[in-house]
């Protein structure tokens, strides 16, 4: 147990204290402690005492994630639990004592080894220097490294299921959570994606050394792909930059990528959200979120220069507001008369401003066509 000298060699990290069993009333699983023990009334190795806590964990249900030590740890848990017989009960509430004794003295615990340091730090660190210190150091991947490829996002992942064997593609996604195994299937061919589906028939024998090696090498594969400059795609970010320029410059663009790149220019339009989108992009029940966060001055331009496609908008935004709310800001756009091109531009753009805002914060989600 690292920390834990005085309890095991080498037996991995015994539970934290907040994950012990309900020991109210000075027991433990139930049981009532004497006086604090001073002497460990029969001597035992700290292996022995460390398979005395396992036992005695399991038998209040309480379930430790084992499987990701060494396997030699693994083996010599199994062989101190079988060479053991009874321990009386002094001997037990001794143990119990010095391991609590142990789990009050650590303050703080750091993780072993690079990667488990990386992991730690990761959003802290840049990934270009995360990428230096592993090829400095050497690839050498501590733990599970499926735990790690499990929070990649599917785009990462999408280039080695492209390149890989299907056997290794059929154990990746195997590994890998239902959703996130199901979204990269149906981004790889149709014709690759069969070949794919089969081999995960025939994973039943494969081996628990062969998954390790394998996910092994997809970390290192991912360690080793260069840090990008930018973190969201470029019809993302061309997206976002025409969200917020006026319709002549935006139909411009969109136009002059229709002639070089039809297939861009479609993704990114998806990736563009104007006034006009918010009838079929925005939920009914958020209009009044949207509403609260835009000048109202703004609102009322807003609405009053909504012509063409921006019509429905307009209609959408009055309809599923109150009845009082809506006849007010109708009175208020009659009152205004006509809106200078240049400020209903700008007004409508400050009402698409709020959606994406809060969007961002996570207070309203923009619809798909899904949805």
């Amino acid at each position: 147990m690292d920390g834990l000298p005085q309890i095991s060699d080498d037996m991995g990290d015994l539970p934290a204290l907040g994950d012990l069993p309900d020991m109210g009333g000075g027991g433990f699983g139930g049981m009532d402690f004497p006086a604090t023990v001073s002497r460990m009334p029969t001597p035992m190795s700290k292996k022995a005492k460390a398979a005395v806590i396992v036992r005695i964990l399991a038998s209040e249900e309480v379930k430790l994630s084992l499987a990701h030590f060494p396997e030699k740890t693994q083996v010599e848990l199994a062989r101190q639990m079988t060479d053991l017989r009874n321990i009386d009960r002094e001997t037990m509430i001794a143990v119990v004592e010095e391991f609590l004794e142990e789990l009050e003295a650590i303050g703080v615990s750091f993780p072993g080894g690079l990667e488990g340091a990386l992991n730690m730090l990761d959003g802290t660190i840049s990934p270009d220097t995360a990428a230096k210190l592993r090829k400095q150091a050497g690839f050498s991947l501590t733990g599970d490294p499926w735990e790690r490829i499990a929070d990649i996002d599917a785009e990462r992942l999408l280039p080695i299921l492209e390149t890989e064997s299907v056997e290794v593609c059929a154990v990746i996604l195997s590994k890998l959570k239902v959703a996130k195994a199901a979204a990269l299937l149906s981004m790889i061919p149709g014709d690759r994606a069969r070949r794919v589906a089969y081999a995960i028939s025939k994973t039943a024998s494969v081996s628990p050394g062969v998954v390790q090696r394998i996910g092994i090498s997809v970390a290192g594969q991912l360690d080793s792909q260069p840090p990008k400059a930018f973190a969201d795609a470029p019809t993302e970010r061309i997206g976002a930059i025409l969200n917020f320029s006026n319709s002549a410059t935006r139909d411009g663009v969109l136009e002059g990528l229709d002639e070089r790149d039809k297939e861009f220019a479609e993704e990114v339009r998806k990736n563009i959200f104007t006034f006009a989108n918010i009838a079929t992009r925005v939920d009914a029940r958020d209009i009044s979120k949207v509403t609260r966060e835009v000048d109202q001055e703004a609102l009322i331009k807003a609405l009053a220069a909504a012509k063409g496609p921006a019509e429905a908008s307009r209609d959408f935004i009055l309809n599923n507001m109150s009845k009082r709310m809506a006849d007010g800001l109708r009175e208020e756009i009659a009152n205004l008369g006509g809106v200078k091109e240049a400020d209903g531009e700008e007004a409508m753009t400050a009402v698409v401003g709020a959606i994406r805002e809060l969007e961002s914060a996570g207070e309203i989600f923009l619809l798909t066509g899904d949805d």
